[in-house]
């Protein structure tokens, strides 16, 4: 029980250096990029703000990365200090030895996708807002709900509400469209109401769209005008509707079971939503994937030598296995897989797979 102790902690201690690592260099390439984004339209601390808010998302994505390199670091130190030799006199197999940063692996990833996807989930969206308030000057909002669609939008023509029956998979393209205009620092000014409405670079195109003016004292379907096309100024673009519509990690996982509950009684199709449910509950699976992976090629003396291409292969298969996984989700979201095979079998499989070659260097 004591070895056991002695590794987790070793195991839990390099993982959050190696963490602490990555997150630091990320901070680093994202305060560049943002700072060349805003020149000197915002200050420093606005920018160190949004890179704050935009870091969790970033590091939330390597994680496998880190598992992996950490246990790497893990392995060779304990195989260069011989403490894996003396493990292995003491009548310890290396498969005894690898149960703890196993099931460190497991907790760590339970503890991640519980508590640090809700604050990943919450950061992204203000960092969409705030990058959204410094370019434009204020923020989109989006809703969906039994009653439909809801955006808010600002633009030259004044901030609008915009409402639509039901929208394309990433919320550009609406159908059944009723848009209230509001005069800037006023009150509304424009009603319109639209078959369709497609978001193109910098306004909505409406198609068979009728508009009444709200002036006060003057009879709204006297003034109102009827358009085969009417195009609407707009501060949305493809990217921030994405961002807040089309991107499932933008909602916490806590609250995905409803927000699936919701889409589907909205009439959308909530198949993408379910697939990263299903893909964030498997996450723990993968992360012990990576870990099992890791030190198999790394458990073995570093006396035999080839412990850079151990770690190159290492690596490699680990990005291999990544890639396999996030192809079976984008078939998942396709629909041409189901979503629970789409996001637990490549686990699955990767955890088989590192068990497989971590018996075959083991024992032969």
């Amino acid at each position: 029980m004591i070895l056991h102790l002695y590794f987790a902690r070793r195991f839990l201690w390099m993982f959050l250096s190696v963490f602490g690592i990555f997150a630091l260099f990320q901070g680093m390439l994202d305060l560049i990029e943002e700072m060349r984004r805003f020149d000197d339209t915002v200050s420093f601390g606005q920018v160190l703000q949004v890179v704050l808010m935009k870091l969790p998302a970033g590091m939330y994505e390597i994680i496998p990365l880190v598992m992996i390199l950490a246990t790497i670091a893990l392995f060779i130190g304990l195989a260069r200090s011989s403490e894996l030799v003396v493990t292995r006199a003491a009548g310890r197999s290396g498969v005894v030895a690898l149960m703890a940063p196993a099931t460190v692996a497991l907790i760590l990833g339970g503890l991640i996708v519980a508590l640090l996807n809700p604050i990943v989930s919450a950061t992204s969206k203000r960092y969409t807002e705030l990058r959204e308030i410094y370019e434009n000057g204020s923020a989109a909002a989006l809703s969906i709900g039994p009653e439909g669609l809801w955006l808010r939008q600002g633009g030259q023509d004044g901030p609008a509400v915009i409402h639509a029956a039901r929208a394309n998979a990433e919320a550009t393209e609406l159908f059944d469209v009723s848009i209230v205009v509001y005069a800037p620092g006023g009150g509304p000014a424009t009603r319109i109401v639209a078959d369709t409405a497609r978001l193109e670079d910098g306004y909505w195109v409406l198609n068979t769209a009728k508009a009444w003016p709200l002036t006060a004292g003057l009879n709204p379907e006297a003034g109102a005008r009827e358009h085969e096309e009417l195009r609407l100024a707009s501060s949305l673009t493809q990217d921030s509707i994405r961002d807040r519509f089309g991107k499932p990690s933008a909602v916490a996982i806590w609250d995905l079971p409803a927000f699936i509950d919701g889409l589907e009684e909205s009439g959308f199709s909530a198949r993408r939503y379910v697939v990263w449910l299903h893909m964030e509950l498997s996450r723990p699976l993968f992360l012990v994937a990576m870990t099992l992976l890791g030190a198999a090629f790394t458990m073995r003396p570093t006396r035999l030598g080839r412990t850079g291409i151990a770690i190159l292969s290492a690596v490699l298969l680990g990005f291999g296995l990544y890639y396999v996984r996030s192809f079976a989700q984008i078939m998942g979201e396709n629909g041409q897989l189901a979503p629970l095979i789409a996001a637990w079998v490549p686990p699955v499989a990767s955890v088989l797979l590192a068990l497989g070659l971590v018996l075959h260097m083991e024992d032969g």
